[in-house]
């Protein structure tokens, strides 16, 4: 026989649960709801307001765990964060040039992709 759940209970628990433990994707919230994930997605259609908002509220963890993983690279002295941070944030060009080989995909829309390995080894 099939566990009824209130929908608004549910819907409170997930809330509470990305929350408390910052969580960053769906398979997480519904490991530590007492339903099982097709009943979570059977309440929470994937268009619908309560999955929006706790679409957003995942989102919200996200950014506010990178701005903190940046800032924390940030202020470190240690080469290997700082090269880390950089990388994420440097231009396409700049980021040729510290690597050692380089693959770069093209798509050029009709014949497919196109992959070239830049050797930058000569460029130190």
């Amino acid at each position: 026989m099939a566990q009824i759940y209130n929908k608004e209970d549910l819907f409170n628990q997930a809330k509470k649960v990305i929350v408390e433990h910052n969580l960053f994707f769906f398979s997480d919230v519904t490991a530590m709801l007492p339903c099982h994930h097709t009943t979570f997605y059977e309440y929470f259609k994937p268009d619908g307001e309560e999955h929006t908002e706790l679409k957003e509220m995942l989102e919200a963890n996200k950014i506010r765990t990178k701005s903190s993983i940046r800032a924390k690279l940030f202020k470190s002295s240690k080469a290997a964060e700082l090269l880390a941070l950089y990388r994420l944030i440097c231009t396409p060009e700049e980021h040729r040039l510290l690597n050692q080989q380089y693959v770069e995909n093209k798509f050029d829309g009709s014949s497919g992709m196109t992959i070239n390995f830049v050797d930058n080894s000569n460029n130190k």
